[in-house]
């Protein structure tokens, strides 16, 4: 009660005594607020770690470090600048949770967004991001974190035509050496473009996983094939090739978005 009186408070004074500074804690305020000391904002979502962020029209929600796209190391691959994590949000853009879903027959059912732990396990987790299905890509409340996007055919074309102009061996510029995230030393990876993907695997449509095998990434795109499937760029652990495939929209892959 006594927070919201203050606050009443502030936009009261803020409104009325114009030109005049607000302090709270403070004989000698030096902005429209000055607050001397802790303060406490509560909206249902706060939580350990959390930060407050808003939206377009001004509403505010706490939201974990990794759903805002500070959280995330860049590089510069010609005139694109991409993520160099895997995404690991658990709310859309908008604010509402993704559901996690660990049950593989429930997996196997999904018509609308989820996501899950690589090989199902929460330490793989906070190295290899999340796993998604390409429903939670299309949803109309935003996968990507503000200012991203997720890839589209097109932009991965241009990816690997940045990086030679050839799919086969594109592969070999954007894998991580060794095989510290990789089942095996990746075919002379070099990661010469610092995209630095990581055998994050993926889980199938019936909810079985595989994993440190391959670095799978869902595109935008919808497959013309059918319209159950979307189209995926993925990575083998042994082999040079960037590779684009149509695969089931419940599938369970990495994303790595794109700045707008």
């Amino acid at each position: 009660m006594k927070i919201v009186f203050l606050v009443f408070a502030f936009f009261y004074l803020v409104n009325n005594v114009k030109g005049q500074n607000v302090g709270i804690g403070t004989t000698t305020p030096n902005a429209k607020l000055h607050v001397n000391g802790s303060f406490k904002i509560s909206n249902g979502s706060q939580g350990e770690g959390k930060v407050l962020t808003s939206d377009a029209a001004g509403l505010a929600t706490w939201k974990s470090v990794s759903d805002t796209g500070a959280y995330y190391p860049t590089v510069g691959i010609c005139c694109a600048t991409w993520m160099k994590k895997n995404l690991d949000v658990i709310y859309y853009s908008n604010g509402d949770p993704i559901p996690q879903v660990t049950d593989a027959v429930a997996w196997a059912a999904l018509t609308t967004g989820a996501w899950c732990y690589p090989n199902n396990d929460a330490d793989s987790g906070a190295v290899y991001g999340k796993l998604y299905n390409w429903y939670a890509v299309n949803d109309s409340r935003g996968l990507a974190p503000r200012g991203w996007h997720v890839p589209s055919t097109i932009e991965f074309a241009s990816l690997y035509a940045c990086l030679g102009g050839d799919a086969g061996n594109a592969g070999l510029t954007m894998k991580e050496k060794g095989i510290t995230h990789w089942q095996s030393a990746s075919n002379n990876a070099i990661n010469m473009s610092g995209f630095t993907a990581i055998g994050a695997g993926l889980r199938n449509a019936f909810g079985s996983y595989v994993f440190r095998t391959y670095a799978s990434f869902w595109t935008s795109s919808e497959s013309a094939y059918s319209i159950i499937t979307a189209i995926e760029q993925y990575l083998y652990f042994n082999s040079s090739y960037l590779g684009g495939r149509n695969s089931y929209k419940n599938q369970g892959s990495s994303i790595r978005c794109v700045k707008d």
